[in-house]
């Protein structure tokens, strides 16, 4: 029975552990180049023992960010910062990933620190702005909450095709960088979550209508970075797999998206919600682990791997998800940010034999041998072991 601890296999990768570093924006790049911030932001979770670690969202093209200061890979100049996030992620033990991606009606927004409206949400700015730009998506909607009010261009089949070899483009630079995992962002309302959503998506051609024509997008894109990417490598996605709004997307459509996904070289199925709209119906943000029923039904009637987060952040709770077999990765997003060696944390919650496995072999001989005082060491004391608590 695995663990949270066990390792995990996917394809030619094996990661050390089923913990996951789930992409978080940073506001932090400028013409969305990765530098020094990154590396040592996301060298640190790695040194703290997360297998799998992604730094963020990463746009195809300019217009694909959300804010003035995200990251990209849209550029070959692009391709030095990458390679030292992966350089340090792999000298530190795990496993460099990277999310692909556009945020279509999302755009052109200032960081969510730097400006608010008047509603205080985050400020998107027009289109005439020195610094914003056009948002596009499958119609001419505008995603309307969050202050999210000016008009969005409805992209063309020809505008479509040129993102798909966006999405490829992007797939051999990463490749050219180093990641040795490829995630595809079709979630939280960003281009590929709203062309899966009726809220979003009233196209009338081959791009809308039916769920099979709604998912077209996500399996072309699918299609083009399968032919760029190497078969040993994990090619897996997020996908908004539920609008909680009856007009929406519906989880069974999801079910149907996935099988067709994998179909198209799909790896893995990382679960997550739409976000295409602010009117959701009973959303379930304080429940624990609340995605972790639908992921499961993924995994036993598409049979293939998944992954989810969303409240997993309490060590039991993501050790039970794995032990009981309802995921096989956990993804932990501001868990990852509060505390960059969450899974040696993790480790001396539920008792593992030898926690400071997860740090580099010379952190861990001087934490193995601490002669002094034993909550000085800097982490919270162990619990007291319960019978049948510990992990191997």
């Amino acid at each position: 029975m695995p663990d949270l601890f066990s390792p995990y296999t996917l394809k030619g990768v094996t990661l050390r552990n089923r913990i996951a570093m789930s992409p978080m924006t940073m506001y932090n790049s400028v013409d969305g180049k990765l530098d020094d911030y990154h590396v040592s932001y996301l060298g640190a979770r790695a040194a703290g023992g997360f297998g799998l670690v992604f730094g963020e969202q990463m746009a195809i093209t300019p217009d694909g960010r959300t804010t003035t200061s995200c990251a990209g890979i849209w550029s070959d100049d692009q391709i030095e910062g990458h390679a030292r996030v992966c350089a340090i992620v792999e000298r530190m033990g795990g496993v460099p990933a990277i999310q692909l991606g556009h945020t279509g009606r999302k755009g052109s927004e200032l960081p969510p620190h730097k400006g608010t409206n008047a509603q205080g949400t985050w400020k998107q700015l027009p289109p005439d702005h020195e610094h914003g730009w056009e948002c596009v998506g499958p119609s001419a909607i505008p995603y309307g909450g969050g202050g999210h009010i000016y008009p969005v261009r409805e992209l063309s089949v020809a505008d479509i095709r040129a993102l798909h070899q966006s999405y490829a483009d992007a797939a051999k630079r990463a490749l050219a960088a180093g990641y040795k995992w490829l995630e595809m962002h079709y979630a939280h309302g960003y281009l590929g979550a709203s062309f899966f959503s009726p809220l979003a998506n009233q196209r009338t051609d081959q791009y809308g209508g039916s769920v099979e024509n709604r998912v077209r997008f996500h399996l072309e894109a699918l299609d083009a970075v399968r032919a760029v990417w190497p078969e040993e490598l994990p090619l897996t996605m997020r996908l908004g797999s539920d609008d909680l709004h009856p007009e929406g997307v519906q989880f069974e459509d999801a079910i149907v998206a996935i099988r067709m996904m994998k179909e198209h070289g799909l790896d893995l199925a990382d679960l997550s919600l739409g976000f295409n709209t602010d009117e959701m119906t009973n959303p379930p943000m304080n429940e624990v682990g609340f995605m972790l029923k639908r992921a499961n039904r993924v995994r036993e009637e598409v049979g293939i791997p998944v992954a989810t987060s969303w409240n997993l952040g309490v060590p039991a709770n993501a050790d039970r998800a794995i032990r009981e077999e309802l995921i096989d990765l956990v993804f932990l997003g501001r868990p990852a940010l509060a505390n960059p060696h969450w899974p040696v944390w993790a480790a001396r919650e539920l008792q593992h034999d030898d926690p400071f496995h997860l740090v580099p072999q010379d952190w861990a001989w001087w934490l193995r041998n601490f002669r002094g005082h034993g909550p000085s060491i800097g982490l919270p004391p162990a619990p007291p072991a319960a019978e049948g608590d510990k992990a191997a």
